[in-house]
Formats: C-alpha cells, structure tokens, sequence
C-alpha cells in the first residue's frame, strides 16, 4: 500500500508564495523507473486538472500551461518527498491541490487524472486578489 499525505496549502495573497509538500510512505517510489508522481488540482465545481508530474528516471517534468514559468516540481530522493514550489500566485490557483503518483508513466496521457492510482486527501490553497 502507499499513503500520500500532502501539506503546505493556506491564504496567501495574489503575487505570493507557497510550496506544497507531499511525502510517500509504504510501498515507496524512488527506486522503481517507471514511477511518476506530481500534482493535480481541483477548484469547486470544476474537474481535477493536472499540475505538474515527472518520473523517477528523469522524464520530465512536465506542467500544464497555466503554471508554466511559476511553478516548480522538485522531490527529496532521501525523504521520498514531492515538493510544488508555487511562485506569483493568481486568484485563478485557487483549488484544493492533490498529490498523485502511479508505477506507469503514460507518455501520452500523464495529464489525465483516471491514470494515477494513488492520491493523496489534498490541501486547499487559496490565492486572494
């Protein structure tokens, strides 16, 4: 089994910071080549859209368009850990933002959520203007 538990989510104004962290326990993922984790988020009365993913053997990363040039996927090998550094935040980033990850990388469909087995329960970041 793997758990995902993400953190860092809050207020922040619009122009502001936040990094959101997401460590894996259980079966972890450093050690397996076709593992890819990342992040999708969902805003309310929206579908969960995809953020940000790469793979433990170097694909990628890979981010939607939206968060192209202030946002930054990183991860600690050692500590089995995610991390989305979001810089200059827009209102339009608010959502409850969901740690995903899954043993196959699907080189054509890693922005579909249905693709990801293992989510973790989210973090709210709200951007205010």
């Amino acid at each position: 089994q793997v758990q995902l538990v993400e953190s860092g989510g809050g207020l922040v104004q619009a122009g502001g910071s936040l990094r959101l962290s997401c460590a894996a326990s259980g079966r972890t993922f450093s050690g397996y080549s076709g593992d890819v984790m990342g992040w999708f988020r969902q805003a309310p009365g929206k579908e969960r859209e995809f953020v940000a993913v790469f793979t433990w053997n170097g694909a990628g990363p890979y981010y939607a368009d939206s968060v192209k040039g202030r946002f930054t996927i990183s991860r600690d090998n050692a500590k089995n850990t995610v991390y989305l550094q979001m810089n200059n935040l827009k209102p339009e980033d608010t959502a409850v933002y969901y740690c995903a990850a899954d043993r196959t990388f699907y080189r054509d469909n890693y922005f579909k959520a249905e693709k990801y087995d293992y989510w973790g329960q989210g973090t709210q970041v709200t951007v205010s203007s």
